[in-house]
């Protein structure tokens, strides 16, 4: 087996994406691809090259997962799966706590598309920086119906941030599914901001500065936060499209093989 990555830009143009998938579903020897950043992009460019597509992907409007099946290429949404499982590893679903998602991208989305479906929150606050992009999440969140109260929050200023999060219950998760710390310099939040006691928080990441982890891990002690970066859910990320591109089931002990193999190849977080 060979891996081979397409290194794209941020929001590539629509013929950068649509010459990636075509290369894949021309090609006798591939089988398929894990999609990262451009999850939203890629399915909005490619939507009429897949063949089939399954029913998360048509809800959440990404594709993370490319799979053939009897020459057909499918378009999955793994996200949900892969960030149920990272989360069931350290988060209690109580049902109780309150969740902040920084960021409306399409981690937030299949994020809060399980904690929905799940009943896993007592309340959900989303905050994106555009109004079009939450307008389209709250749509997805409409299409299921789901009982527990969304918020959705138009912001671009950290020390806004700061705020909301200092509004939350005791035990509530905040997320940073934003990339800033990866994909662009800083953090959503300053210095000032003060994470519930108790608490949880998800640093999405597992490369690049990641100074929202830093900002956690500083209130560990004081605050009793619980601090998770994203190499559990990269880890998952991979094992759940290789059981969609390879038609396998990775159980715990070839999970724990494949931790251990990637182990020696987790980024050294920087400071």
């Amino acid at each position: 087996m060979l891996l081979v990555g397409s290194d794209l830009p941020l929001h590539a143009s629509r013929e950068r994406y649509r010459e990636v998938v075509l290369r894949i579903k021309a090609s006798d020897s591939a089988r398929g691809g894990l999609v990262t950043t451009h999850k939203v992009d890629l399915f909005a460019a490619c939507r009429d090259l897949f063949d089939e597509v399954d029913s998360i992907a048509l809800l959440c409007g990404e594709a993370s997962c490319l799979a053939k099946r009897d020459e057909r290429l499918w378009a999955f949404a793994t996200d949900t799966i892969s960030s149920a499982r990272a989360l069931a590893e350290f988060y209690p679903f109580s049902g109780g706590a309150e969740v902040l998602c920084l960021g409306a991208g399409g981690a937030a989305t299949a994020i809060t598309v399980h904690l929905l479906q799940q009943r896993a929150a007592s309340r959900v606050t989303v905050i994106g920086r555009t109004a079009a992009r939450l307008d389209a999440l709250a749509a997805i969140h409409a299409q299921l119906g789901s009982s527990i109260p969304v918020r959705y929050v138009e912001n671009s200023d950290p020390r806004a941030n700061d705020r909301l999060i200092g509004e939350l219950a005791a035990g509530s998760l905040v997320i940073n599914a934003t990339g800033m710390g990866k994909d662009t310099p800083g953090s959503p939040i300053t210095d000032s901001a003060v994470f519930p006691s108790d608490g949880y928080a998800w640093e999405l990441n597992y490369r690049g500065h990641l100074e929202f982890l830093h900002q956690a891990r500083r209130q560990i002690a004081g605050r009793r936060v619980h601090v998770e970066d994203g190499w559990r859910y990269f880890i998952h990320g991979w094992a759940v499209v290789m059981e969609h591109v390879f038609e396998i089931e990775i159980d715990n002990m070839r999970l724990a093989r494949l931790t251990a193999v990637s182990e020696p190849e987790r980024p050294k977080v920087e400071r």
